[in-house]
């Protein structure tokens, strides 16, 4: 259950902050520069490529590297295909991880590493057999970390992780900060775009900073929640089974984690899944016994010492649809059509005259998802009109810089789950 009273009473959220959460996510920002410093510094800005690569994999360990993988991926496209190569072992342990090159792999691949921790023997194992089979190897680990001299001594490209000062000596928080993802991604964004599959030149890598700084003074603590778009989503969220919808190649792989982080930090199972597909996976849900009007046996007896039932709420989360056509309407048609209430959140630059990015609403009999909150645009606008691919300037903005306010906005829903639930309370 969900202290909401702790929502806006930054002292307390800081006292039961003890892995530095909510700094790690006011962070991202600052790690985004820093990250993209360490890869000038590491030479990435003055590679020339003789080519792309045919295929990127990715590998790692933890759900940063799998969140990192996840966007890679997205964000590629059709510029070359993404595989992540999954470990196996017998524990999630840094030593029991093991990773193992496709039999396809060779000098015309790219092998991209990422890892907070560094010290994991099995990716040393995956980046000399990538150095035997001639796939070129980069890596993003912590300076001076095992993993990091082993693909120096293979001659792979290695830049040193981002991390800030608090985080030297608390590997749990370098862990569990949700800065973390911006800083394995960044380097990769950085090198990506000299190899010619995203378009992420310096200039970009700055906006996603400075859109991650705005997107944080919004989402802060000290921000109070009826202005604030992640404390509203946390407080939406409470005891409810949380269904992810997507729409948009940029809005699934947050979705994903989204769902990820609120099982990893807050103890919250959660369902993802992309529309249109997600309105025949999910329709049994919200009919079923998490369906908003569910109310099993005899109303009148007494619920005083039960467990309070999960309801579905379903997350809307939306990019810029593809050629203007937009499954929204049929999404918010069935939540409706099951009593079933409906947030939804996206870019800032998407919705015309929204000064946060944020469309949230809990009348499930009014069109589209009820009541606006302060703030926000209206909840059934028009389909909005094609944009262009991942990481071209787009109204003034890039679609990196939208992906990075859905991103910090659901890492803060998380973190405020996290803080005022329970499992951190008690």
């Amino acid at each position: 259950m969900l202290d909401e009273t702790l929502l806006d009473d930054p002292d307390a959220l800081a006292r039961v902050d003890r892995r530095g959460l909510l700094r790690g996510a006011a962070e991202a920002g600052a790690r985004v520069r820093t990250a993209a410093r360490h890869a000038a510094e590491a030479g990435v800005t003055e590679l020339n490529p003789e080519g792309r690569p045919r295929s990127i994999m990715v590998a790692g360990p933890g759900t940063a590297s799998a969140g990192v993988a996840d966007l890679v991926a997205a964000l590629a496209g059709a510029s070359a295909p993404v595989a992540r190569l999954h470990s196996t072992g017998v524990a999630a342990a840094a030593g029991a991880y093991r990773w193992t090159l496709p039999g396809w792999a060779g000098s015309v691949d790219l092998l991209l590493i990422t890892t907070t921790d560094g010290s994991e023997p099995g990716l040393a194992l995956l980046a000399e057999q990538a150095y035997r089979r001639g796939v070129t190897v980069a890596a993003v680990a912590p300076e001076r970390s095992p993993l990091a001299e082993a693909v120096t001594g293979t001659h792979g490209l290695v830049v040193p992780m981002a991390v800030a000062p608090h985080e030297l000596t608390d590997e749990e928080a370098q862990e569990a900060s949700p800065a973390a993802l911006w800083a394995l991604l960044t380097p990769l964004l950085a090198l990506l775009d000299r190899v010619g599959l995203v378009s992420a030149p310096a200039d970009a890598l700055q906006r996603i900073a400075d859109r991650l700084d705005r997107t944080a003074e919004r989402c802060g603590p000290a921000v109070a929640t009826y202005g604030n778009p992640a404390k509203t989503l946390a407080a939406e969220l409470a005891d409810t089974l949380p269904l992810v919808w997507t729409e948009g190649a940029l809005a699934a792989p947050v979705g994903r984690r989204f769902a990820t982080v609120l099982a990893e930090l807050a103890g919250r199972p959660a369902f993802a899944a992309e529309l249109p597909e997600a309105l025949a996976a999910h329709r049994v849900l919200l009919a079923g016994d998490f369906a908003g009007g569910a109310d099993p046996d005899d109303f009148f007896r007494d619920r005083v010492d039960e467990a309070q039932a999960l309801h579905a709420r379903v997350v809307l989360l939306r990019d810029r649809p593809v050629g203007g056509l937009t499954a929204a309407p049929a999404a918010r048609e069935l939540a409706l059509s099951h009593d079933t209430t409906i947030s939804e959140l996206e870019p800032e630059d998407t919705t015309a005259g929204n000064g946060n990015g944020t469309s949230t609403g809990d009348d499930p009999t009014a069109p589209g998802t009820g009541p606006a909150a302060p703030g926000n645009g209206p909840a059934g606008e028009s389909p909005a009109a094609p944009g262009p691919g991942p990481g071209t300037v787009r109204d003034g903005a890039t679609d990196l810089e939208g992906l990075a306010e859905l991103l910090a906005i659901t890492d803060f829903a998380a973190v405020y789950l996290a803080l005022t639930s329970r499992l951190h309370t008690t």
